[in-house]
């Protein structure tokens, strides 16, 4: 019976890879048709793929960070909001765009250490907990928001030097705001911890078999609840990309529902850094095409069925993919000492 279940796990690993290889090489080569033609408008994309990805991918990594410990967090949007509305007053109130960010940080840290007390300590159900965290943080938001605020600026691009001037790939990669950057960075360092340390290799465990590590001497509920205040602490960053670098003011509910995208983006990453990056990547592109389409006046289509494209791509992806991820065994349960 194992081996048949590993048999259909790695069909449906090797199925993935294949499909993602396939998508990989037709995307690569319309760029490069794209680029051919009208090189401005294809670099314009890229660069507003890669932007429109970020808080996706924060989403993601806070998504996936919590489900390998255990622990369902559906509260990333609620996560993301409390962080873009923190950091957005703390740049009002200081002016000082780096301690902004870092209190957007701070919030989504402390509304994941919330997730953790509520799942572990109260041992409430993770799905009521996760909104609760959502709800919450749309009332909070909402009724201490005051119109006019005026923030002291934005972060700005940076520029890596000569790298920037490298034809395509230059202004894509290597012009682009901090909080873009340290992304990228993010996924990288994520990857490697998960995959290539001892913690990784503990977390993951204690999404698995928490019992089992609980035997050899691993703390779970101590690492679970570090495991959801780091993630809710990624998810505030993506919260202060929102106010503090993509646009520079709040609205309520600005976040526009990119928390439950990242979960389509994390289950499309297979629970991975690196795979969800590149799910982020296919939903930024598809929002920046949209872009594209409303403002650039190439079709004459009505702007509310290209505003429809991100979200239809979402429910193609649930669809398609939601049924062959696998699930840590632990997942969503209340784990109790022994």
């Amino acid at each position: 019976m194992t081996t048949m279940t590993q048999t259909k796990e790695n069909s449906s690993w090797l199925s993935w890879r294949s499909t993602g290889s396939v998508l990989a090489v037709a995307a690569a080569l319309a760029i490069l048709y794209g680029y051919i033609t009208d090189p401005d408008v294809t670099t314009a994309v890229l660069a507003a793929s890669l932007r429109q990805s970020t808080p996706l991918v924060l989403g993601a990594l806070c998504g996936l960070i919590g489900e390998r410990s255990g622990i369902i967090n559906i509260g990333i949007e609620g996560q993301m909001l409390m962080g873009a509305f923190i950091g957005f007053l703390a740049n009002v109130y200081t002016g000082n765009l780096f301690v902004a960010v870092l209190a957007g940080v701070a919030a989504g840290a402390v509304l994941g250490a919330f997730l953790g007390t509520m799942s572990i300590s109260l041992k409430m159900d993770q799905i009521i907990g996760g909104t609760v965290i959502n709800i919450l943080a749309l009332g909070l938001t909402s009724f201490f928001y005051q119109a006019g605020l005026t923030t002291q600026g934005k972060l700005q691009p940076i520029s890596l030097g000569p790298l920037a001037d490298i034809p395509l790939i230059g202004p894509v990669l290597f012009v682009n705001p901090p909080i873009t950057f340290a992304t990228l960075l993010l996924v990288a360092l994520v990857h490697f911890v998960l995959f290539h340390t001892r913690w990784g290799l503990r977390t993951r465990v204690i999404g698995e078999h928490p019992s089992a590590a609980d035997t050899v001497g691993i703390n779970v509920k101590m690492m679970r609840y570090v495991n959801v205040a780091i993630a809710g602490a990624i998810a505030g960053l993506a919260g202060a990309y929102l106010t503090l670098e993509a646009v520079g003011s709040f609205e309520r509910a600005m976040t526009n529902g990119r928390g439950f995208v990242a979960l389509a983006v994390m289950l499309f990453g297979k629970r991975t850094p690196l795979g969800a990056w590149g799910a982020a990547l296919l939903f930024g592109f598809a929002s920046a095409l949209q872009t594209q389409l409303q403002f650039g006046g190439k079709i004459d289509i009505p702007h509310q069925f290209i505003g429809m494209l991100p979200y239809v791509l979402t429910i193609l992806v649930l669809a398609g993919f939601v049924g062959r991820s696998r699930d840590p065994k632990a997942l969503g349960q209340v784990y109790e000492t022994e």
